[in-house]
């Protein structure tokens, strides 16, 4: 992979160039879980985790219908819950997540999901990435999602040479303009999943293959 930048701040230009065009692909893009509230948000990410959104979207139609609160997931049988969201996969795991933060949930913040990362990254289950979706889909504030779409673009755009989420994120904080953060990582999610896939990047569809190193690789 070539580098198309000498320093942070063309990096910086650069990324705003790639906005502009995704204003234009991707004028409102949206959180991909379906949710009504930050608390059913808050469960639908801890569901996702090795999950597909649209798996979870199955499962969450008649869970969020049986426990409406967070004191309802509390007080629910582990077993039971465990059946309730088994098709999402660590099923054990995740309920024990669920139990463990809706107690805190309710018990803390009767019940009310807070909007503050260190307060959100306390909960059970709740890492960084969780955090900036819950702050940036059902808050609306500025938050960089690294889910598995922005890890891999963020490299093949060399944007982040880092592997793990946490430091990525903070790549791109440092990249992006404030304002753009929740944007440009849903905007970039799409550009993931719709043109640069995984296994076969269609850069000879892609309009911001002109600011990508990896085209030159891939294309």
């Amino acid at each position: 992979m070539q580098s198309l930048d000498k320093d942070i701040d063309a990096k910086k230009k650069r990324v705003k160039k790639i906005i502009d065009v995704f204003r234009k692909l991707y004028p409102s893009p949206k959180c991909h879980l379906n949710f009504n509230s930050p608390f059913e948000l808050l469960i639908g990410c801890i569901l996702s985790a090795q999950c597909t959104d649209e798996r979870v979207n199955q499962v969450t139609r008649a869970l969020f219908k049986k426990y409406r609160t967070a004191r309802d997931y509390a007080k629910a049988s582990p077993q039971e819950l465990e059946n309730d969201i088994r098709t999402t996969g660590f099923f054990r795991n995740k309920a024990r997540s669920i139990i463990n933060c809706t107690k805190i949930l309710d018990e803390k913040y009767s019940g009310e999901v807070p909007f503050v990362m260190e307060k959100l990254t306390e909960l059970d289950g709740v890492g960084r990435k969780t955090a900036n979706v819950v702050l940036g889909n059902a808050f609306g504030k500025p938050a960089i999602i690294v889910d598995t779409h922005i890890r891999r673009l963020a490299r093949r755009l060399d944007l982040s040479n880092k592997k793990d989420p946490d430091r990525i994120e903070f790549d791109l904080r440092d990249l992006v303009p404030r304002d753009q953060w929740t944007y440009f990582s849903l905007a970039l999610g799409d550009h993931g999943r719709t043109i640069c896939k995984a296994r076969k990047p269609n850069c000879a569809e892609c309009k911001i293959s002109h600011l990508c190193p990896s085209a030159w690789t891939f294309g």
